[in-house]
């Protein structure tokens, strides 16, 4: 059977900013021991849509129902950070007290070398606002507890990556917000967006559109909030930072061309934690590790969650098939002429999964459902296309739940029955199995 369409991720590249430290308000702060996750109260008027408050065992390895490891030398992730990113859990791992902890460690006695640590993002990249509403996502956590005197390299961060990079589309087009980041100990927070071309463009990468360096007071010894919302229901857009609530950053649509920002935030995300070791951002503000940088420093976690209100609802129905994933169009909401059909994580607002009959044909992105190349043979893949009115863009659902194409005689297919988010989807002898059942919903 033919290998199915996949999504690969990309890796952030650096965010060097060097900014005036200014003063955000500090909030109550709780110790790390004995704290329980509580996720944050739903906000007036939004309907909490995702949440994790990490409740595991103590010392069991992530939940990967919910979370995958991003695993690999940091030198692969195009920001210059020297640590090999591990799903041990000696470095991730449940405390018992309803936590999720990254934890970097180092062993030798070249500062430069033998660190080991963290980094986790979300199964689902289905985080967004619909048009004309607003998505808030928003995490408890603790900066790890060392200081500019013992803290020199360190780089944690709570972030997002646009779902787009996941079918391909190249950083940073598809967009990245940094909610929480901060460098070498220092009693701070910075915020980010990253958008346009690299390097240079409308959003200064490799730079990005940034807050520049915010006090916080407290946030590596005490939980602190720390969220983003972006809202599609004011004009321009906004894209806005919150630390305790306080909204101490703010980024408008009307700052780039309406392309960019289009590319960068009209769409969903999936949410990142990550503990680096050096690299370009530490070396911004004086560089690290060096000798006095201490081992076993720990991003600490309590809760994350995801809310929404508002925005227009989507038209059309989604097709549901293998492993309750839905027919795709690869990408995000562009549908070009010959863009793979695929299976993916159903996406409330997402155009390109809701798809309405026209006489025999589907349709989505204001084109068909179709048979690439107007082949016959079984693994012929599916696409989406001009509608044409010719036989290929045909089909009709049967009574044991596949989608038959009368020209071609075979059934709507996902190869080998297979479920992850990706699989392109072909035709082949309708034979009744599971991998052909596909409902619309």
């Amino acid at each position: 059977m033919p290998s199915s369409f996949t999504r690969k991720p990309w890796k952030r590249l650096l965010v060097l900013v060097a900014a005036a430290m200014l003063p955000v308000a500090a909030a109550v702060t709780v110790s790390q021991q004995g704290a329980q996750a509580v996720v944050p109260a739903t906000p007036s008027g939004f309907t909490l849509t995702w949440s994790d408050d990490f409740d595991g065992a103590s010392g069991a390895g992530l939940d990967t129902s919910k979370w995958k490891y991003d695993t690999g030398p940091g030198s692969s992730f195009g920001t210059g950070e020297i640590e090999t990113m591990t799903n041990s859990t000696s470095n991730v791992y449940y405390d018992g007290q309803s936590h999720l902890v990254l934890r970097a460690l180092h062993s030798g006695s070249d500062p430069a070398s033998g660190w080991t640590s963290g980094r986790v993002e979300t199964q689902a990249a289905t985080f967004g606002a619909a048009p004309g509403g607003v998505v808030r996502m928003e995490s408890r956590l603790q900066q790890p507890d060392v200081t500019t005197a013992n803290g020199a390299g360190y780089w944690p961060a709570f972030w997002m990556l646009g779902a787009p990079l996941r079918s391909g589309v190249t950083w940073p087009k598809s967009g990245e917000i940094d909610i929480m980041e901060n460098i070498n100990g220092r009693p701070s927070t910075f915020a980010a967006m990253h958008c346009g071309v690299n390097p240079g463009g409308p959003c200064n990468e490799s730079t990005g559109i940034t807050s520049g360096e915010r006090a916080c007071g407290g946030c590596s010894t005490g939980f602190h909030n720390y969220a983003v919302e972006i809202d599609r229901s004011t004009s321009p857009e906004q894209v806005r930072f919150y630390l305790d609530g306080n909204n101490f950053y703010t980024i408008s649509a009307n700052q780039v061309d309406a392309t960019t920002w289009a590319d960068a935030i009209d769409h969903p995300f999936f949410i990142i934690y990550d503990l680096a070791i050096g690299g370009g951002f530490p070396a911004a503000f004086g560089g690290g590790p060096n000798a006095s940088t201490v081992s076993g420093g720990k991003l600490v976690i309590d809760s994350v969650a995801v809310y929404n209100k508002g925005g227009s609802a989507v038209s059309g129905k989604t097709i549901k098939g293998p492993g309750g994933k839905c027919v795709d169009v690869a990408g995000d909401d562009t549908g070009g002429d010959g863009t793979a059909v695929q299976l993916w994580d159903c996406q409330a607002n997402a155009k390109d999964q809701h798809w309405t009959w026209n006489g025999q044909t589907l349709r989505t992105l204001g084109k068909c459902l179709d048979i690439a190349g107007g082949a016959n043979a079984a693994g012929t893949k599916l696409q989406l296309a001009n509608c044409n009115g010719g036989g290929y863009q045909n089909w009709v659902a049967q009574s044991d739940g596949s989608m038959k194409n009368p020209t071609t005689n075979r059934c709507m297919d996902s190869p080998s029955g297979a479920t992850a988010n990706g699989t392109r989807l072909q035709i082949w002898d309708c034979n009744g199995a599971a991998a052909q059942k596909f409902s619309v919903v």
